[in-house]
């Protein structure tokens, strides 16, 4: 069951959710640290990590209709589009990146989204796609957006890219931290998540792939939906 876009913006305005959302940015900018006049996709609840490229990038958000839409985090309003996940509102070889947080693992069909994922991605653009780990607490934590949703392990992310037409050119994981928001263990946060990578990186709560296209293999193929539901705005998903 996917929750709610209001739901998860009220997370990340918590401590924990402030917590994750950095923990999160720090893996996504190691992976891509210059975005300089690039196209960026964001799908799902993607506002809170997108605003680390806002100064470099062309950032849109879109919501899929059946989570709803929820503001922006404040200070950092941005391009938002509530669409249906599997006919994005958007011209072929639309974007240069295109991010999945609290997408894929909500997504009422994460194939199809994926499929059209690939449409709107330019021949030499890339993909990250952010799930919940099958072995991570988060998967469970039914109090954060990550414990939502159908969890993946590495290894069932890769091959799900891998089936269609997307290479994965990297995997990491994050969120090493448990999802308890008492003070005392936010306290120890940062601990967690410079040891954990370490310790115990298959027990990390995020399940983090790269990927580019496969484009020596025929372009996915999949039945268009009839009608586009788009609404577009300066506010924010």
């Amino acid at each position: 069951m996917a929750i709610d876009a209001r739901d998860a913006a009220g997370f990340y305005a918590t401590a924990l959710g402030r917590h994750a959302a950095g923990a999160l940015g720090l893996r996504l900018t190691r992976l891509w640290p210059r975005m300089e006049g690039h196209s960026v996709l964001g799908i799902g609840h993607a506002g809170p990590c997108l605003h680390i490229w806002r100064e470099q990038a062309r950032c849109i958000a879109v919501s899929p209709a059946y989570m709803g839409a929820a503001p922006w985090p404040a200070g950092r309003l941005g391009l938002s589009c509530l669409a249906e996940a599997e006919s994005l509102p958007f011209a072929d070889l639309s974007f240069d990146r295109i991010l999945f947080v609290h997408g894929l693992e909500q997504a009422e069909n994460a194939r199809r989204a994926l499929r059209e994922a690939w449409r709107v991605l330019k021949d030499d653009g890339r993909l990250i796609v952010v799930v919940p780990n099958r072995r991570g607490l988060w998967a469970y934590a039914e109090n954060t957006p990550f414990g939502h949703g159908q969890p993946y392990s590495e290894g069932q992310l890769a091959r799900l890219l891998g089936s269609l037409l997307f290479r994965v050119e990297a995997q990491t994981t994050g969120l090493f931290a448990p999802p308890f928001a008492n003070a005392p263990m936010l306290k120890l946060a940062g601990l967690f998540e410079a040891g954990g990578p370490l310790l115990a990186p298959q027990f990390a709560g995020l399940a983090i792939a790269e990927a580019t296209k496969a484009l020596h293999g025929a372009v996915p193929a999949g039945k268009k939906a009839t009608a586009r539901r788009v609404l577009v705005g300066d506010g924010g998903i």
